[in-house]
């Protein structure tokens, strides 16, 4: 997402994974910048239409990979696929062109899917979160799906309000779901951004280090999902199994605020 999400800004995804719950980066004003080889899924690559594109897996690790818009025509029905992880909204109104049907094709071809929120640090946490949770549950929100915010731009706010902002955010998912959502950013973003924030599972994205090589930041001391590479599209490998996966997922019993 840093390549894709970027968007003019650098992404910074949190997802969150309901039951438990993002591109080079250009340097725009109000946004942090990673070094290359850390930028998240979105910041990277200019608007493009990209159709039927093939993925490689790894041999060991889950593979899978994050799209928005600029992946348009995405073929989830590709064998070495084991989990999806789409754009959702961004921002208070923002919902992404082709999320409702990512969204249904990664449930049609058994995959463990996710979707994600771009985070504006310029705008209220709370109406945030609540645009985001209205647009997934309207679009099926079901067992093991994972529940993610994108934290890669500061908007122009300081480290503490930035901080702040993202707390609020994850809580108020978690207060209305029951379950720690995902964050998802760069590895140098989540260290400078990333304080209070490490019982929520990891999503970083670093490009420097081979797929599933690289230590988690601080405060975290691991990742659940590694971001090495954004040719394309987002390629990303987790720690967990698909199972796994889901476990920190939507969980329709968690108890929650409603």
């Amino acid at each position: 997402m840093i390549g894709k999400r970027r968007r003019g800004r650098m992404l910074l995804m949190v997802l969150v994974i309901a039951g438990g719950v993002a591109v080079p980066l250009a340097v725009t004003a109000g946004t942090a910048s990673a070094p290359e080889a850390e930028r998240p899924a979105e910041a990277a690559a200019a608007p493009m239409t990209r159709t039927e594109k093939k993925v490689t897996a790894p041999a060991s690790r889950p593979y899978g990979v994050d799209v928005s818009h600029h992946d348009k025509g995405f073929d989830w029905s590709q064998k070495k696929l084991s989990f999806g992880i789409v754009k959702a909204t961004e921002g208070v109104e923002h919902k992404d062109s082709t999320f409702d049907r990512n969204w249904a094709e990664i449930q049609e071809n058994g995959l463990v899917r996710g979707a994600y929120h771009y985070g504006r640090p310029g705008n209220d946490p709370v109406r945030e979160a609540d645009h985001y949770l209205k647009t997934v549950t309207s679009a099926g929100l079901r067992s093991g799906d994972l529940l993610v915010l994108d934290l890669e731009t500061t908007d122009g706010r300081s480290k503490s309000e930035v901080n702040d902002w993202a707390k609020r955010w994850l809580e108020r998912v978690q207060q209305k779901t029951g379950v720690k959502p995902l964050f998802y950013s760069s590895w140098s973003f989540a260290k400078e951004y990333g304080k209070g924030l490490g019982l929520y599972p990891l999503w970083v994205a670093h490009y420097g280090k081979a797929r599933g090589r690289v230590a988690a930041p601080t405060p975290w001391k691991q990742w659940a999902i590694h971001q090495y590479a954004s040719t394309d599209h987002d390629h990303n490998v987790s720690r967990l199994s698909a199972d796994g996966l889901r476990q920190l997922g939507y969980d329709p019993s968690a108890r929650s605020s409603g």
